[in-house]
């Protein structure tokens, strides 16, 4: 029983921070999605492959959580935007504090910011209980897992604003049913948005950017309307 309410204190205190940090990133006008995936599923590619399709003017920052090294924040900072990465301490997700602290290191300014990606440590569990202030969790599922990560992994995939199916370039050369799949996430997210694309050959990024934007513009109207009321 002891347990169980030290798990929900936990719980409460990270949606308290995420609560804050909603109404931070909403204020100013920023989309800002949680990337999760299993490690080697893609995440650090799709960042890269999405930080070179921006104009340079774009107001980009990018926060990267791994268990330990910065190597993947050395990866994405080639691209000129703002990058800091985020080391769990052996934690298998980051939780709304991680980010909170994150942002307030050196009075990192979100004014301007368009975009705020939050690049989750690799693991198809743990992060999908922890609101980061995110508008949404977007979910990254390599062919090479298998079509059955969605059932394996209902909490996460239930909880995906976006459902990305990466590497489709590897199709050919395994056995991956991508139909299933899609059935597979539909069955614990009924109406779920998917996307097929390979973070290697830039296969279908164009429909990713074009999902970003209007999720980006829908951010910006929210915010002109919260002014004008």
């Amino acid at each position: 029983m002891n347990r169980i309410d030290v798990q929900q204190k936990v719980l409460s205190e990270n949606e308290r921070v995420a609560k804050s940090l909603r109404e931070r990133i909403r204020e100013n006008g920023i989309y800002c999605p949680n990337l999760i995936s299993s490690p080697g599923a893609g995440k650090t590619l799709l960042l890269e492959r999405t930080l070179a399709m921006f104009p340079p003017d774009t107001g980009v920052a990018v926060l990267t959580g791994d268990i330990q090294t910065d190597n993947d924040a050395k990866r994405l900072a080639k691209y000129g935007f703002p990058v800091r990465q985020i080391c769990s301490g052996g934690s298998c997700h980051l939780d709304a504090r991680m980010v909170e602290q994150a942002l307030g290191a050196e009075a990192w300014d979100l004014t301007g910011l368009d975009y705020l990606f939050i690049e989750n440590v690799g693991n198809l569990v743990c992060p999908s209980s922890y609101d980061l202030g995110e508008h949404d969790k977007i979910v990254i599922l390599s062919v090479t897992e298998g079509e059955d990560k969605p059932l394996k992994y209902p909490a996460t995939f239930s909880r995906a604003g976006l459902v990305i199916i990466n590497e489709i370039d590897l199709l050919p050369y395994i056995q991956f049913d991508i139909a299933k799949a899609k059935e597979n996430i539909l069955k614990v997210h009924p109406g779920a948005e998917i996307l097929e694309v390979s973070a290697t050959t830039g296969a279908n990024l164009d429909e990713w950017c074009a999902w970003l934007e209007k999720k980006r513009a829908g951010c910006a109207r929210d915010l002109s309307t919260a002014a004008v009321n």
